[in-house]
């Protein structure tokens, strides 16, 4: 899900840039640019940078793992190729 904060501060970026008024129209047009942008980040199935941040060290932990694992299974294969 999309930080708020963010959202709002592209929101506010737009209406911004647009000439004219404080009015209803604006008023409307940043509700209806809210629904729009949260509508499209929600659909591009967005992850956080926290999420990013702790799957990428699960993912160091995996790697670092399975280096053992490989490692422990050559020298096992060597031991048993030694011993026959």
């Amino acid at each position: 899900m999309i930080k708020t904060d963010f959202l709002d501060n592209l929101v506010r970026q737009v209406i911004q840039t647009l000439p004219g008024g404080d009015g209803q129209l604006t008023k409307d047009l940043e509700k209806n640019l809210r629904a729009a942008m949260q509508g499209v980040f929600n659909r591009m199935d967005l992850v956080t940078r926290e999420e990013f941040e702790l799957q990428t060290e699960l993912l160091a932990r995996t790697r670092t793992k399975l280096e053992q694992l490989e490692q422990q299974i050559a020298e096992l294969e060597a031991q048993l190729k030694n011993s026959s």
